[in-house]
């Protein structure tokens, strides 16, 4: 039976899929350390995640039974892609199914930091009333500066413009503006005249570091500054000298450079007790909404490749969406090095050992191809071996239709 592994408690939903193609679902609630995964995924085919659990290299080079990994959230940089690219082994995520919360969050503490709220909360349940405009603001009218216009980015976009706001935005990449947000040609340009700065990059290693005391100091006086993208992206203690001194007005941080493992583990920031400052626990996509979606959809991607072979939306492999075949009782998926001859090779095995083929589909990027084969009859066992030891390839699967 194949053995699927769920760290992390992904909702429940990601177990129907799973299970109704008699996948055998183990679940752990909090995430493993390196050798500790190493000994849970012995016999595993199926790996799902969640932020925390890292899979680095050693990992996938001692789990020769695993085939896929299902990341249940947006990010996929705690899986070293490469290392299971070139162990052929298949990675999915849900890029867009918790976006939605990203950016409710996110306008629900702009308007808290613009109306101070954390203050004025701490403030009655010590006790004291404090009815003040200081500091307060309306968010109409102000400027919002997003760092990143990606899928959060732009939904975040076209939200803040209708409560009102100006958008200025800045990406490396050319992006259309949405409504009347403009985009800058620095991210300087954006530090410089927005009210609030918001930041949604992606996990790209080139994003280490991203803020530090020379950007928060390019921001204007009092301005407020949201970070619900990647923790490595910001220096904290320099987020927090630029707190403490006044010059940025507040801050909202729910993702964190380093981050307990499992809940009720002990957290701890330079950031913890500074006033206007919102500290969430990596909440951003925990919506019931959100997670349900990503349950389902991650486990319907791991099952589709299971199935027959998909690799549609994978982030490590070629993309390719195979239909399900009328006819064919076999299909062979072979990830293999994207080197001249290969298909001829290949082709000439089913010639030399008398198989006829249904259809077939190819699809490479860079170094890496991947071919599925439709078949109309079994495969003998020496033809099976004699693809398996091409040269060029990197790992055969043989699926029964």
């Amino acid at each position: 039976m194949t053995k699927a592994l769920l760290l992390e408690d992904p909702h429940e939903y990601a177990d129907e899929p799973l299970v109704d193609r008699g996948v055998e679902v183990t679940r752990i609630s909090g995430s493993l350390d390196e050798d500790e995964l190493i000994e849970a995924l012995k016999g595993v085919k199926i790996l799902g995640i969640r932020s925390k659990t890292q899979v680095s290299e050693r990992v996938i080079k001692n789990s020769p039974k695993l085939r896929i990994i299902g990341a249940y959230c947006i990010g996929t940089n705690q899986i070293d892609l490469e290392a299971a690219r070139h162990s052929g082994i298949s990675v999915f995520n849900a890029p867009y199914a918790n976006t939605r919360s990203v950016v409710e969050l996110a306008i629900a503490e702009i308007i808290s930091l613009a109306r101070m709220l954390t203050v004025r909360t701490e403030s009655l349940h010590k006790g004291i009333w404090d009815k003040s405009a200081a500091h307060s603001h309306e968010i109409r009218g102000r400027t919002l500066g997003i760092i990143g216009y990606g899928s959060i980015g732009t939904q975040l976009s076209v939200l803040a413009e209708a409560m009102g706001m100006k958008v200025i935005f800045y990406d490396i990449a050319e992006k259309l503006a949405l409504g009347n947000a403009e985009r800058k040609a620095t991210m300087e340009e954006v530090l410089r005249e927005a009210h609030v700065i918001s930041i949604h990059v992606d996990g790209a290693k080139e994003n280490t570091n991203l803020f530090g005391d020379r950007e928060f100091s390019m921001m204007r006086p009092g301005a407020r500054f949201i970070n619900l993208s990647r923790g490595f992206i910001v220096d904290i203690e320099a987020l927090k000298k630029h707190l403490e001194s006044g010059h940025l007005r507040g801050a909202a941080v729910d993702v964190f450079p380093t981050e307990p493992k499992s809940n009720g583990d002990p957290f701890d920031s330079p950031l913890l007790g500074i006033p206007n400052v919102i500290l969430t626990p990596h909440i951003g996509g925990s919506t019931v909404e959100a997670q349900e979606a990503i349950g389902r959809f991650v486990s319907g991607k791991l099952v589709d490749y299971l199935r027959y072979g998909i690799t549609d939306m994978s982030v490590n492999l070629p993309n390719l969406a195979p239909p399900p075949p009328a006819s064919s009782k076999k299909r062979l998926c072979v990830i293999h090095q994207n080197v001249p001859g290969v298909m001829a090779e290949l082709n000439s095995v089913f010639a030399e050992h008398g198989v006829n083929v249904d259809g077939q589909m190819l699809a490479t990027e860079g170094e890496l191809g991947y071919a599925v084969t439709d078949l109309a009859q079994e495969l003998p066992q020496e033809t099976i071996d004699h693809i398996r030891a091409m040269s060029a390839t990197i790992r055969l699967r043989c699926l029964t239709l």
